[in-house]
């Protein structure tokens, strides 16, 4: 590999001819391999933005000139419309205070800034001014994770709720047998189960919903410790209100720049948000594979869209793929929650110092689920067919059905009504014909399906 010559305030060093990159990032990729994983695309964005925020801001006040700014920006727009995961090589375990990612951007707008500018942008007296790792972090998270929640996971979010309308509306009028325990319970509609999924979706993006004004308070402004030590008085309004117009979130300073330094309380929230529709997606993974199971020997109450082979060695096997690969991502989601719980405790007085674990578990999580709802409203949702042969006769044997006697004829005659019906696998109403005066009109009201499962 050819090699140019690289210094920084530790001396020079060798760094790939071809990187836009300079030394403290080479020095990042000699020090930090511990695992191949590099930060995600979404936060190596939101960190350009907020170069490209800040160059604005800088030269509004004065600090930078304008083909500095000018330079500085064109970098930003031309990394920010072709990344090349290449030039952002740093792992996520690096530094604590992701300094190190900091100065990988830094140093690549500078090396880009400085062929358009046709004189020297230096990664931290230009494109570093004002800032700090330790508040330019906390913010790319924020930023990142604002962005994508906005932009990717509520519009899919909106998506699958859009699916089971629709699933709802054709198909939702069908009776089936209710479960509690995984035993059978009383009668109710698909629109009644489709509605439970949905009222959780709601739920989850309420929460989701309630955070994204917590993220959108950022940390620029506060510096290395939250004195806002190096930083124009004005910076952080001024930085808040260009990185509103790039992105179009409103972004505004944090009230309290101590609290956005030493805390990553906002991120843990979110986490929890995130955890909330995981465990959400994770019942209605459940109660899908559930109803699909069969088609002979199962419930056999839906059949989910077949997808593809479901064995190597059982010719004809049909599983349901898409319902076990959303468990697996809600699984993961839950997974990060815990990291990200336990890297928001590191604190340790003025700076939290896990801030890389928190960016790549939390858009990891939000990447998970966008793409997990994704696919369950267009390769599970839509397609799906409610199997109403085998409910209407499972619904017919159903001895819970008599629970709608007891007002009638008390709880122990019903009950012995049941377990006979149940014994000799008779409908309800025959045996109950026989043990009651009801006529069997009388009984084909009370124990009429429909009509228990209103």
């Amino acid at each position: 590999m050819n090699y140019r010559i690289e210094h920084d305030s530790m001396g020079a060093l060798e760094v790939p001819a071809d990187a836009l990159y300079q030394a403290q990032t080479q020095r990042a990729v000699q020090n930090f391999q511990l695992h191949p994983a590099s930060l995600p695309l979404p936060f190596i964005r939101a960190l350009l933005l907020i170069k490209q925020a800040a160059a604005r801001a800088n030269a509004e006040l004065g600090l930078l000139t304008a083909r500095q700014s000018d330079a500085i920006v064109k970098a930003t727009e031309a990394q920010l419309e072709h990344t090349d995961p290449a030039q952002y090589p740093v792992g996520v375990y690096q530094t604590g205070s992701g300094t190190s990612s900091n100065m990988n951007v830094n140093e690549v707008l500078a090396t880009v800034a400085s062929s358009i500018a046709a004189e020297k942008i230096h990664p931290n007296d230009h494109v570093n001014l004002g800032q700090s790792s330790n508040d330019t972090i906390p913010t790319a998270i924020h930023v990142s994770t604002a962005l994508a929640i906005s932009g990717d996971l509520l519009p899919a979010l909106n998506q699958l709720q859009l699916a089971l309308n629709q699933l709802s509306e054709q198909q939702g009028h069908i009776l089936k047998t209710g479960r509690t325990h995984l035993m059978d319970a009383m009668p109710l509609r698909f629109a009644q189960v489709f509605s439970g999924w949905q009222a959780q979706l709601g739920h989850a993006e309420q929460q989701l919903q309630a955070q994204l004004p917590h993220l959108q308070h950022l940390a620029q402004g506060g510096t290395a410790i939250g004195t806002g030590v190096n930083a124009h008085p004005d910076f952080a309004a001024a930085f808040a209100k260009a990185l509103s117009q790039q992105t179009g979130l409103a972004f505004s300073p944090s009230p309290n720049f101590f609290f956005s330094l030493s805390t990553q309380d906002v991120a843990v929230a979110t986490s929890g948000a995130l955890k909330t529709l995981a465990v959400a997606l994770l019942k209605i993974a459940n109660d899908l594979r559930w109803m699909n199971s069969g088609p002979l020997a199962g419930l056999a109450e839906i059949e989910l869209p077949a997808l593809q082979p479901g064995s190597s060695i059982m010719p004809g096997k049909v599983n349901p793929v898409i319902p076990e690969a959303v468990a697996m991502a809600s699984a993961q989601v839950i997974g990060h929650d815990s990291a990200i719980t336990i890297a928001g405790q590191s604190g340790n007085f003025e700076l939290n110092v896990m801030l890389p674990l928190v960016a790549a578990n939390l858009l990891d999580s939000v990447s998970l689920l966008s793409g997990s709802l994704r696919s369950l409203a267009e390769k599970a949702i839509v397609g799906l067919k409610v199997r109403a042969d085998t409910t209407s006769k499972a619904l017919a044997r159903n001895p819970i059905l008599v629970t709608a006697l007891n007002p009638v004829i008390g709880y122990e005659k019903a009950a012995a009504i049941a377990k006979q019906a149940y014994q000799q696998q008779r409908p309800v109403l025959e045996v109950a014909l026989e043990h009651t005066d009801l006529t069997e009109e009388q009984l084909r009201e009370l124990l009429d399906p429909a009509r228990l499962a209103n």
